[in-house]
């Protein structure tokens, strides 16, 4: 799908195209659809409304996004204290390793900032990638463009570039500043880290959108004939409740987790 959107030159339609198939939407034009066939059709549209209420509540809780999460993604458990070891003694042995984070988007103006900021999820990403380059000295990269349908601008590499310098003190080796998804993040970083004899990529993103990651970065360098180990260290996989009764009523919270898997999933089954 993401290949034919590209072909016929409508890419840019992905981003509303998502939105209309994401939760809570769908089930919300159910309810609408039940509704106005109550008239017709007390048991159909009666049956419909209701139905349609019940999963827009059910997908806006961090009780049922959780539960998606466990029976709908792969685990990747944290980059271990061993993994971080082995990752130093790589590094300083000389062996052309490199962590890569993969950027979530930017926020265009940052007012208390006077400048463009990076997203939260984004920023999430960047500040474990610097960490774990701090305890391991491995070099540090971005991969991250202007999304399909963003508002123009600098990129995400770009503004990323100047955060983790002006407030990180941290250089990034590397950023990629070309591509729009998962698939480009891919098919444009390998090359960069090819140049510099990179052998071992260390990938940092969230959890959710490690298996589009891992297959965007094995592909392309499958399809260029480069031997490259690709190793996942997941961000933001913490629960983002503890209480268990809210955690069963709407909230920001419900409504971000179950956007996010369906937004991974949307996208795996793209190909994006």
């Amino acid at each position: 799908m993401n290949q034919l959107l590209m072909a016929a030159g409508i890419e840019h339609w992905k981003p509303v195209l998502s939105m209309l198939l994401i939760p809570p939407v769908p089930f919300l034009l159910l309810a609408l659809v039940g509704a106005l066939s109550w008239r017709r059709s007390r048991r159909g549209g009666g049956g419909a409304l209701l139905l349609g209420l019940v999963l827009t509540w059910a997908s806006l809780t961090v009780g049922v996004g959780e539960w998606l999460h466990r029976v709908g993604m792969p685990e990747y458990p944290a980059f271990s204290a061993s993994q971080i070891e082995q990752l130093r003694t790589e590094a300083a042995s000389g062996r052309k390793v490199a962590i890569v984070a993969l950027g979530a988007g930017r926020e265009r103006l940052a007012p208390e900032y006077g400048l463009p900021s990076l997203r939260p999820l984004t920023m999430e990403r960047l500040r474990y990638a610097i960490w774990l380059s701090r305890q391991t000295g491995a070099p540090l990269g971005y991969t991250g463009g202007i999304g399909h349908a963003a508002v123009p601008g600098p990129s995400e590499a770009e503004v990323a570039r100047r955060i983790a310098q002006q407030e990180f003190g941290l250089a990034l080796r590397w950023a990629e500043d070309r591509s729009r998804d998962t698939r480009e993040n891919g098919r444009f970083t390998v090359p960069l880290l090819q140049r510099d004899g990179v052998d071992k990529v260390v990938l940092v993103t969230h959890d959710l959108h490690m298996p589009r990651a891992l297959r965007a970065f094995r592909e392309a360098a499958a399809a260029q004939g480069i031997a490259l180990e690709v190793v996942p260290a997941p961000a933001g996989i913490s629960s983002l409740s503890d209480d268990r009764f809210t955690r069963w009523f709407p909230s920001p919270e419900g409504q971000l987790l179950h956007w996010y898997f369906w937004h991974e999933k949307l996208g795996w089954w793209a190909g994006a």
